[in-house]
């Protein structure tokens, strides 16, 4: 069996799902009253910034929380299979493979957020902070911007 990485899963998944734009998005959000957003990131990445209105479901949890009799089960995502649906983490990868796995347990409209929080910032869309005030534009763009120790380079990197 041949190793696959990471990115692998992703470009397997990305034509068989469908992706929105953060300036598409706001438009989606009009046209669908109903759509539900669910941040897929860890509960302190959702704490730090999120957008508005959009529920914590980590990736971890989400086919348990998709389904009932569970101790993750979430009732609104469970009863969500016939509404739109947007998948959102940092960057659009985490969101691409939780769209397809939603499509899979029967999820009729699923999105992911192509270019995920990390773009919605840049295209300076609104987020909210931990105090539930609106995030300020430039100290979001620093929480994003991936920070990786030495460690977690690969050795041809480290230099």
């Amino acid at each position: 069996m041949t190793m696959k990485r990471f990115t692998d899963f992703i470009e397997e998944c990305l034509p068989q799902i469908q992706e929105v734009f953060p300036w598409d998005m706001e438009e989606l959000m009009e046209q669908k009253p109903d759509l539900l957003i669910v941040d897929i990131r860890e509960p302190y990445e959702f704490e730090a910034y999120r957008i508005k209105n959009s529920i914590n479901v980590p990736r971890g949890i989400l086919e348990t929380a998709c389904e009932w009799n569970y101790e993750e089960t979430v009732p609104e995502l469970v009863e969500a299979r016939e509404r739109p649906v947007v998948l959102v983490c940092r960057s659009g990868n985490r969101s691409a493979l939780a769209a397809l796995i939603m499509q899979q347990m029967g999820y009729k409209e699923v999105y992911s957020l192509k270019t995920g929080l990390r773009g919605w910032n840049d295209a300076e869309m609104p987020l909210l902070d931990r105090e539930g005030k609106t995030a300020d534009v430039d100290e979001a763009e620093v929480y994003f911007t991936p920070n990786l120790r030495p460690e977690q380079l690969s050795p041809d990197q480290r230099g």
